[in-house]
């Protein structure tokens, strides 16, 4: 086939040999299946922003470090340099997180180097070669469903205790290998510990997972592995190998407003005071 443009700068470097065929375009990258030292592997070629179809990218974003103080005044301020390292961040985060995740025991594709913009990683293939299906496109029996959620939330828990957070797991970016499930496509990776947003996408990454696997076992359904899972996490008790029942018991007591609303007006009249006593000493000392 064609080379695409951004593996030419590969092929000419002599990282990859060959393109052999388009396995997927997604709304952040193309991923092509390419001839590499002898082996077939994928390569990762990520759209501009322009043509990138992801929404909430800020949402994403929240919390990750820039490389210097000058970069992150000129992502905050939005310029020509600024997008730039945006747009780096973006790209560098997927492999970042494919090599900590990777390092940590997830089941993702082994990253193989980030070359000019591309990501090289091993291609997941079924027990025939093949390149391995997304488990969307696999009918489950309810025991497969079982089993492959189970799997997903300890995946999930191997993430977080590691910092991250997929951020938009779900079963169109799981492959199925002859060993289970693979997780793919983390370019809006979240840290865990400074993104405001975490909870929701954890949350929302859990629903996704139960949504599909309980299709096929509804009782998965009534779980509530995202609660679960968090509080263990927010009181440092979370481990690789925590056990998980799906079940959460939510705090029921309802909120005292008169003494919340107490609480705020007793600050609000200690505020004053403390004005007051500035305004006073500064009258005496004009005086």
């Amino acid at each position: 086939m064609k080379t695409p443009p951004g593996l030419a700068a590969l092929i000419e470097e002599g990282v990859i040999d060959r393109v052999l065929r388009a396995l997927k375009s997604g709304k952040e990258a193309s991923v092509y299946l390419v001839s590499s030292g002898g082996q077939v592997r994928c390569a990762k070629v990520y759209k501009e922003a322009n043509k990138r179809g992801f929404h909430k990218l800020a949402e994403y974003q929240e919390g990750r470090k820039a490389r210097g103080s000058r970069d992150a005044r000129a992502m905050g301020k939005r310029s020509r340099h600024g997008r730039a390292e945006q747009e780096a961040a973006w790209k560098n985060a997927e492999v970042n997180a494919l090599y900590l995740l990777a390092a940590a025991g997830v089941r993702v594709p082994q990253p193989q180097g980030y070359f000019s913009g591309v990501l090289l990683m091993e291609m997941v293939h079924d027990a025939d070669g093949n390149p391995a299906p997304r488990l969307n496109d696999v009918q489950a029996t309810p025991e497969q469903a079982r089993e492959w959620h189970a799997f997903l939330m300890r995946q999930i828990v191997l993430m977080l205790c590691a910092g991250l957070i997929h951020g938009d797991l779900s079963e169109y970016n799981v492959l199925l290998d002859a060993a289970g499930p693979v997780i793919i496509d983390l370019p809006q990776a979240v840290d865990a510990a400074s993104n405001n947003n975490a909870f929701a996408m954890l949350q929302r990454d859990v629903a996704n997972i139960t949504a599909y696997c309980g299709r096929y076992a509804p009782e998965l359904l009534a779980t509530e592995y995202a609660h679960e899972i968090w509080k263990l996490y927010q009181t440092r008790r979370l481990r690789p190998d925590s056990v998980l029942t799906g079940r959460f018991e939510h705090d029921r007591t309802a909120a005292d407003v008169g003494a919340v609303l107490n609480q705020i007006d007793e600050a609000r009249k200690e505020a004053e005071r403390r004005e007051r006593g500035r305004q006073e000493a500064a009258e005496r000392e004009a005086g």
